[in-house]
């Protein structure tokens, strides 16, 4: 690592990224010659997938930070700045899944889920702002969900984040286009991570199901998620803004339960 020069001189942060998609877009944009920096709530989870970085020859960094408020959301865009001089890709990816049913839905809970979902994506973009208008632009991804395009039983408060996130991709990218800040969201449906695990341990579904549901016949890869993300970062992306690209084996497109 680096195996291409593809975003050398670059810096992406990666929120979220101690495991799962988060990490695996994290490895992806050092092996592509990115500056990295890496997030987690606490500076042990940040500082993991940066230091699996460095071992292969890439260069990280990692901020401990809750994202869920404006002081954690700094803190990280400040420590990209002070270890790279700025920040050029922002992936807004951090977030939780919540399955219960909408009467039993404590309003804390229903909390935590639009403040890490969706508020906290919001902190980080505003965040980002100075540094990538001052370097003449950037891009911001945001990791929403096939559940921001559909409706799901016992998701309201997940699916009401991610359809905000929507909403706040095109209206950001309206807002900072002169700027020369685009941005994006990556839409994944159920891919193979230790969240998806944990989901379906709760109950909430099982391989078969997601299998059978799913056109292609499968659940994603978080490399499937990456290779999306990496693209709307890249130079073939220029005129990209403002939309979304569901990456879910045509889940939503099939529309039937």
């Amino acid at each position: 690592m680096p195996t291409t020069e593809r975003f050398a001189g670059k810096v992406a942060v990666v929120t979220g990224s101690s495991s799962g998609i988060g990490a695996e877009i994290a490895r992806r944009f050092a092996a592509d010659g990115a500056s990295v920096v890496t997030n987690g709530r606490t500076q042990e989870r940040a500082d993991a997938v940066a230091k699996e970085i460095q071992a292969s020859g890439g260069s990280a960094v990692g901020v401990g930070a809750d994202l869920r408020t404006w002081e954690g959301a700094k803190k990280l865009i400040d420590g990209a700045v002070d270890a790279f001089g700025g920040v050029d890709y922002l992936v807004n990816n951090a977030g939780i899944s919540m399955i219960v049913r909408s009467d039993e839905l404590d309003p804390s809970e229903w909390e935590r889920a639009i403040a890490t979902n969706l508020t906290g994506p919001f902190l980080c973009s505003r965040a980002a702002y100075p540094s990538m208008k001052s370097r003449g632009g950037g891009t911001i991804v945001m990791i929403g969900s096939a559940a921001g395009h559909v409706g799901l039983p016992l998701r309201a408060a997940y699916c009401a984040a991610k359809h905000g996130l929507l909403g706040l991709t095109k209206s950001l990218s309206i807002d900072w286009a002169k700027t020369g800040i685009r941005v994006m969201s990556v839409d994944p449906a159920y891919i193979r991570t230790p969240l998806d695990d944990a989901d379906r341990s709760a109950g909430g579904y099982d391989d078969e199901s997601i299998e059978r549901r799913t056109p292609l016949g499968r659940f994603g890869s978080v490399g499937e998620v990456a290779d999306a993300v990496l693209f709307c970062c890249s130079p073939n992306a220029t005129y990209l803004t403002g939309s979304s690209l569901l990456v879910d084996g045509g889940w939503v497109a099939y529309g039937y339960l």
